[in-house]
């Protein structure tokens, strides 16, 4: 058992600070292979129609300082808590970095994602994992909280508060990013979506499969074939068949606004619906909420309570 803080590392994605990064960190995303002018070009016009950036790296911070602020009233003075990205300084390595410099040798890395893939969720573990090995440091990880009763309520309640606004023939649609269909072979990501959604909609009283579905949205723009249907299809062929007078897209990956839902959503998929007539609405992302960010507190001190745990001989 160490004495002393324990780390919690709360992983995100990570935005560009400010329009001159986006190259960077286009750059960064593409493992430091340069984008092309007409790929910097599409990206940049994305931003800009969101301001020039996207509120993420805001709406992040926030929901660090409401985990830290939680972990504080459940545990005062246990948990040092940083923040590291995954395309953005400060990166996964530099929290570590970070912890290692104060002396603090155990962490637990949390991702603000709230299902588990191995191609996602699974490299931030990993990138922590050897960063704190490199250092002489322990990590362990919550991998997954899409299970947890405070954030699937907090997102039916979201759903029956955007129904209320929509014509009563109206699908809800559950979206997440979509993923290679490569990296998705044994992978529970697929599964773990369908539970959540299922999970909400029994509590937001959706009908089974006629009042909601599962789409995926925000394909990478690559040869190979990525996990559909996407959300552009599926509201497309919901107005072919003529029974939805509108669509309610729920984009229960994500936990706050950022390019995937502020974009893809609230300009590309809100366009595709009105082009086809469909009434569209889009349910509001967890961000900072204080009873879901206590939830994940407790689940963090629940792993950190395991990491204490001397060895069995």
């Amino acid at each position: 058992m160490t004495e002393g803080p324990v780390g919690v590392a709360v992983m995100a994605y990570g935005t560009p600070a400010t329009p001159d990064d986006v190259e960077a960190y286009y750059t960064h995303i593409r493992r430091g292979r340069p984008p092309t002018p007409e790929q910097l070009a599409d990206l940049r016009s994305r931003y800009d129609a969101l301001g020039g950036t996207s509120s993420m790296a805001a709406r992040t911070a926030a929901q660090v300082d409401a985990i830290s602020a939680a972990l504080e009233a459940r545990a005062p003075g246990r948990c040092r808590v940083v923040l590291g990205q995954k395309h953005a300084v400060p990166f996964v390595e530099d929290a570590a970095a970070t912890l290692l410099a104060e002396g603090v040798t155990d962490v637990v890395g949390i991702v603000l994602a709230p299902h588990y893939s191995g191609f996602s969720v699974g490299e931030y573990q990993r990138r922590l994992a050897d960063a704190m090995a490199e250092g002489g440091g322990r990590a362990a990880a919550v991998d997954r909280w899409s299970d947890l009763p405070e954030w699937q309520a907090f997102t039916a309640r979201a759903v029956g508060d955007a129904l209320a606004d929509l014509p009563a023939a109206t699908k809800v649609l559950f979206t997440a990013h979509s993923l290679p269909e490569r990296v998705l072979v044994g992978d529970p990501y697929p599964g773990e979506l369908a539970r959540s959604a299922r999970a909400i909609a029994r509590q937001a009283g959706l009908a089974t499969w006629a009042g909601w579905g599962l789409a995926w949205q925000s394909a990478g723009r690559t040869p190979e074939p990525w996990r559909g249907p996407d959300v552009l299809e599926v509201i497309r062929d919901l107005a072919d068949t003529g029974r939805s007078e509108g669509v309610l897209v729920c984009p229960q990956g994500f936990v706050t606004d950022h390019l995937e839902v502020g974009y893809d959503l609230d300009i590309e998929a809100r366009a595709v619906a009105d082009e086809v007539g469909l009434a569209f609405a889009r349910t509001r992302t967890v961000d900072d909420d204080a009873t879901v960010m206590g939830a994940l507190a407790d689940r963090i001190l629940a792993a950190a309570d395991d990491l204490a745990r001397p060895e069995a001989p």
